[in-house]
């Protein structure tokens, strides 16, 4: 892309819709839809299409929130399952 913003991969967009909004656009509310899938509004299944009122959140990626158990406290979590691996080296050298 010449000249632009580049084109972000997972970019998105979350409904949002009125407190007089019809039931199509409240039953989107919370979830994130990438921009590329998102339905046109007012939706197809509007109860006022003439004068609907509902419009588009954009988020750079859809993603929410913290992704790792880690990512919440930032401290390495230990894990509680016990080593299995086998730290002997391969080599015959080493056992000399």
């Amino acid at each position: 892309m010449v000249g632009g913003k580049p084109r972000l991969k997972y970019q998105c967009v979350e409904v949002i819709a009125p407190a007089s909004g019809c039931q199509a656009a409240r039953s989107l509310k919370g979830t994130r839809l990438l921009s590329a899938e998102a339905p046109r509004l007012p939706l197809a299944t509007c109860d006022h299409p003439a004068n609907c009122k509902c419009i588009y959140r954009h988020f750079a990626d859809r993603r929410q929130g913290p992704r790792r158990e880690n990512e919440n406290a930032m401290l390495p979590v230990e894990s509680k399952a016990t080593e299995r691996r086998n730290w002997r080296s391969r080599r015959d050298s080493d056992y000399k």
